[in-house]
């Protein structure tokens, strides 16, 4: 390798947006409206569960933490996308892509473990309804609240600190919108393979604990759905678990998709991460939150106040 080529890459250039220059102006503005829809719609929901007493359980606790993460999640990469758009430079400091990249990870993987709590929630309200307040209690609440934070730190912890052993000499072209893992690796020029290995096995490990969760929250909830003789309580039952479902589909198949194999960059990659990290966090709300009649309910009061 000549000594031009050992220098070391102080920052790069995301290379997303370089695909549709054209459309550059349309984007921009689609962008801004779902980054602001994304916004309003999981602030009200984090201000109704905060303020109306009757949403004060469990379940409308980790809503209102999940439309929290959402909101942190697509705001790690949408404001950066738009500055890119009106700089047309799309140049990122590597240590700005390394903090990215820690909070895209942090995020994520708190959702990840959130959804999995919140289907431990549900089953226990479908599967022990007369014991769901004593289980589902504020300390146990809160408790759960701290293992997502912390699991997720140190799952972010662990990527950054394989990332930083990467060793970059040019070139420093990411083929993507944002910092990402994958994208990363591939413009490495030394040997990854202990460093892909690890980077597999650790977002895997998160991925199998929260899949053998789910699976065994839902075995339950369909079985005790299945013996149910109450028509109103089956239809309720399915509702909910329809939603959360919905959900975690949109969340967890893209995630496995990207992660959960080698360093390779493909083309449909960019399209979707920008359903994972942008369209999810503005579906979520829709799906599992505002369809709930207790919610909108509360989220009409409030805004009723405010306008009196």
């Amino acid at each position: 390798m000549n000594s031009t080529n050992q220098h070391k890459v102080l920052e790069f250039t995301l290379l997303g947006l370089a695909s549709f220059p054209k459309l550059s102006i349309a984007l921009f503005l689609l962008l801004l409206v779902i980054y602001i829809l994304i916004l309003l719609a999981n602030l009200l929901i984090i201000v109704a569960v905060h303020f109306e007493v009757r949403l004060h359980s469990a379940m409308y606790y980790f809503l209102s933490r999940l439309s929290l993460v959402d909101l942190c999640y697509a705001t790690v990469t949408i404001p950066k996308i738009l500055a890119d758009f009106l700089s047309k430079t799309n140049i990122i400091s590597s240590n700005s892509c390394i903090t990215q990249l820690f909070f895209l990870h942090f995020f994520a993987g708190t959702e990840c473990i959130l959804l999995t709590v919140m289907a431990y929630d549900r089953y226990i309200a479908i599967c022990h309804p007369l014991r769901y307040s004593s289980i589902m209690n504020k300390t146990v609440c809160h408790w759960l609240e701290f293992v997502c934070w912390a699991s997720s730190f140190l799952h972010s912890i662990i990527q950054i600190i394989m990332t930083c052993q990467l060793k970059f000499c040019g070139p420093n072209q990411i083929d993507h919108f944002f910092c990402d893992i994958h994208p990363l690796s591939v413009l490495a020029c030394s040997d990854i393979v202990i460093i892909e290995i690890v980077f597999v096995a650790n977002s895997g490990l998160i991925s199998v604990i929260c899949f053998l969760v789910l699976l065994m929250s839902y075995m339950g909830i369909i079985n005790t759905i299945l013996k149910a003789r109450s028509e109103e309580g089956l239809g309720k039952a399915f509702s909910t678990c329809a939603s959360h479902l919905t959900v975690v589909t949109l969340f967890f198949g893209p995630c496995v998709f990207i992660y959960l194999r080698p360093s390779v960059s493909y083309a449909v990659d960019k399209m979707v991460s920008i359903f994972y990290t942008m369209v999810t966090p503005l579906l979520n709300p829709i799906i599992y939150t505002l369809r709930n009649k207790e919610v909108k309910t509360a989220i009409k009061s409030i805004l009723a106040k405010k306008l009196l």
